[in-house]
C-alpha cells in the first residue's frame, strides 16, 4: 500500500524483523499496492530446510517477475499481451502442476519446484540461477497475491505407489484406457494435440490452451509438471487445475494409471524409453487388449416354483 511506504520512508530506519533472526529494511518489504486492501506481512514458506520469507523478495519478483506476472500478481506485466500462453495470475490462486488433489492449493514443494523446473511450451524459463534461498523467498512473495493462503492449507500430497512393470500387456491396456477415457478427443488419436476438441479448449479464464503434443520432442523433451513416469502419473491423479484437463483419482485404480503412463510414453516416438524398447521388440504393434479379470460369480439359480413345490 502506497500509504504504508510513505510512512516506512519517514520513519527511516525503521525495519521488518521476521521470524527466525531475519531482519529486512521495512523498504524491501511488500507492498501488493491498491488493488489489495490488506498488505500481507511475514509470509513464509517452507521447503525441506528452508524458510522463504515474502519480504526478502521484493526486488526479485519485480526484476524477475512482475514484467510478465504483474506487480500486483494478476497476469497483467508489461510484457503479457506478447505472451501466449498467457503468465499465471497468482491472485486466484489455481496452480497446474501440484501434488495435491485438485481444487487443493500446492505446497511450497511444489512452487519452488515450478520456479526452478520452469514450464514446457510456454514463456516461463527455468529459474535454477537463483540460489535456493531466492526461490524459497519467492515462492512466499507469490502467496501474498491471494487471500487463500490465509484462509486454507495446502493439500495433502497424494500418494504415489511403486510404478507396475513396463510389458506389452499393459501398454495394450493404456491404449485401450486412452480410448474409453476419450483422452484422443483433446490430444488426438496419436498423441499429436489434434483430436476434435482441440481447437475449442479454453481455460478457467477464458483463453484458448492447447492440448499437450506428445509426439514432439526428444529424449530432452519434458511435460509441463515434469518429465518422470510418476510426474506423468502424478498429473493423473491431481488434474491440471485451471484447465480442461481433469483428475481421474476417482475413475481408474493406481495400476490403470501406471498402464495409461506406459502407453503416452509409446506417443512420444522420438524419445528413448523402455517403453518404446518394448514396442519395437513388437515391430511397433500394439496388440488388442483383453480383459482377463475374472467375472463375478453368479448366484445359483432358484428352481422352486412360486408354491414352493416341484
Amino acid at each position: 500500500m502506497r500509504v504504508f511506504k510513505s510512512i516506512y520512508s519517514c520513519a527511516g530506519v525503521l525495519s521488518l524483523v521476521l521470524a527466525g533472526g531475519v531482519t529486512v529494511s521495512a523498504q524491501d518489504a511488500p507492498d501488493i499496492g491498491p488493488k489489495s486492501p490488506v498488505m500481507v506481512k511475514n509470509m513464509e514458506s517452507h521447503i525441506g530446510n528452508l524458510t522463504g520469507y515474502a519480504a526478502a523478495a521484493k526486488s526479485d519478483y519485480r526484476r524477475y517477475c512482475a514484467g510478465c506476472h504483474g506487480e500486483y500478481g494478476d497476469a497483467n506485466g508489461e510484457n503479457a499481451q506478447w505472451i501466449d500462453p498467457k503468465p499465471r495470475d497468482f491472485t486466484i490462486a489455481t496452480f497446474k502442476c501440484r501434488s495435491t488433489l485438485t481444487g487443493t492449493l500446492p505446497t511450497d514443494q511444489d512452487l519452488y519446484n515450478s520456479i526452478g523446473r520452469g514450464f514446457t511450451n510456454s514463456n516461463m524459463p527455468i529459474w535454477n540461477t537463483l540460489s535456493p534461498q531466492q526461490r524459497a523467498n519467492l515462492v512466499a512473495y507469490i502467496k501474498i497475491f491471494s487471500p487463500r493462503w490465509e484462509k486454507e492449507k495446502a493439500g495433502d500430497p497424494i500418494k504415489i505407489p511403486a510404478e507396475t512393470p513396463v510389458t506389452l500387456e499393459s501398454i495394450a491396456h493404456g491404449k485401450a484406457l486412452f480410448t474409453k477415457l476419450e483422452c484422443w478427443k483433446c490430444h488426438g488419436p496419436h498423441g499429436e494435440g489434434d483430436g476434435p476438441s482441440a481447437s475449442t479448449l479454453t481455460d478457467s479464464k477464458d483463453q484458448p490452451i492447447r492440448p499437450y503434443n506428445f509426439a514432439l520432442g526428444k529424449d530432452d523433451s519434458r511435460f509441463k509438471c515434469g518429465n518422470t513416469n510418476q510426474d506423468i502419473y502424478k498429473i493423473f491423479m491431481t488434474g491440471v487445475d485451471g484447465t480442461p484437463m481433469p483428475s481421474f483419482a476417482d475413475v481408474i485404480q493406481p495400476n490403470d494409471a501406471w498402464d495409461l503412463v506406459h502407453f503416452l510414453r509409446t506417443l512420444q516416438v522420438h524419445r528413448h524409453s523402455k517403453e518404446n524398447d518394448i514396442l519395437l521388440a513388437a515391430h511397433g504393434v500394439i496388440p488388442p487388449y483383453v480383459d482377463k479379470t475374472p467375472a463375478p460369480a453368479t448366484a445359483p439359480a432358484d428352481n422352486k416354483s412360486p408354491s414352493g413345490g416341484h
